[in-house]
């Protein structure tokens, strides 16, 4: 076994502390490499907390991962020693259902493994996240990443990146298309970029006045307050897609009434509670309202071969990994431009 060291928390009523684990051995289709840099997820805090369900403990988060290949298996062909290399989401996944052979192994039929909180594919070993040194993961599940790019700031890519670029995607937005992103933090930025660089019109939905600047600054092309009742008068009816990235509770109603006929709303963001949704929300005017998970292993890469195309990274702010319950508590109170990263060095 491969001796690891990495931050856990034991219980969702403990804070995370250095601790010590194995990792597998690296085997003929695995790829070790040592964690440079893994991205913060809200997502992370949800999960040590208990919020979305019960977690498996004790739990090392983390799945915005970049790092330098130092093993691979003797059959692998992707990667060789000294190659940068990414994981995201996903560590592994069943590969024989009809989702997995279409490539969308995060909607794994027989349950995919998550890079944390979750177990490998025999369905009893612990899978461990990115707050590490260290990790080993089949090929088929590790990512290329361009040396081009500002790895600290790719590491974000690996969630926000492909959460935001594959609705997008999937629902052909682009030129002639008015969208809009709900919220401006860590995956709502990287909305913007894409959805910008998409060729789409780009608003900024937000209830603090004082992110106007930023989203300008991002590249987007109008603003609304969504406290100001006038601003959201001004643009009922009007999108054709919105993209949903807000994870604290907010009324989908309102949200709904911003769509044009045909319009769509699609979640990405997952608050702790149940939505209510009116059925008059998406009768009147034959609305959509959707979700979207992560990408596939083919997406996700096309999106990093994109962003490493267009120079599009996320913009961050770097940590010690002793700083990470204050990063948590300045991340809920929307303290962050836009996503934090551990520096691993300082593990």
């Amino acid at each position: 076994m491969i001796q690891a060291k990495g931050y856990a928390t034991h219980s969702p009523t403990t804070n995370l502390e250095p601790w010590n684990f194995e990792r597998r051995e690296v085997g003929p289709h695995d790829v070790q490499f040592d964690i440079v840099y893994c991205g913060v997820c809200h997502s992370d805090l949800h999960q040590i907390k208990n919020d979305w369900f019960p977690g498996i403990f004790p739990m090392v988060p983390g799945h915005e991962i970049v790092g330098k290949v130092v093993k691979v298996g003797d059959h692998v062909k992707k990667f060789k020693a000294g190659d940068l290399a990414a994981v995201g989401c996903l560590v592994d996944s069943c590969r024989t259902c009809e989702n997995c052979q279409e490539g969308l192994e995060q909607y794994c039929l027989n349950g995919s493994s998550p890079t944390y909180n979750g177990f490998e594919q025999d369905k009893k070993t612990p899978t461990y996240g990115g707050y590490s040194n260290t990790i080993v993961v089949h090929e088929d599940f590790v990512l290329h990443v361009s040396e081009n790019l500002n790895l600290a700031a790719v590491a974000p890519l690996l969630c926000a990146g492909i959460t935001t670029y594959s609705p997008l995607r999937h629902w052909k937005i682009g030129k002639g298309h008015k969208i809009a992103i709900l919220g401006l933090g860590g995956l709502g930025h990287m909305g913007v970029k894409f959805g910008v660089s998409f060729g789409a019109e780009v608003t900024v939905l937000s209830t603090s006045a004082s992110k106007e600047a930023d989203a300008k600054k991002l590249g987007a092309h109008k603003f609304v307050v969504t406290s100001d009742p006038e601003q959201v008068k001004a643009v009922t009816g009007y999108f054709d897609f919105i993209l949903d990235t807000v994870s604290a509770p907010h009324d989908l109603n309102m949200y709904l009434s911003l769509l044009r006929t045909d319009g769509t709303l699609v979640c990405v963001g997952v608050p702790s509670k149940p939505s209510e949704v009116a059925a008059f929300s998406i009768i009147g005017g034959r609305k959509s309202l959707a979700g979207s998970g992560i990408g596939g292993l083919p997406e996700t890469q096309e999106m990093l071969d994109y962003c490493a195309e267009h120079n599009i990274v996320s913009d961050i702010e770097m940590i010690d990994i002793k700083d990470i319950h204050a990063s948590y508590d300045r991340m809920v109170k929307g303290d962050v431009r836009y996503r934090f990263v551990i520096d691993m060095a300082t593990l």
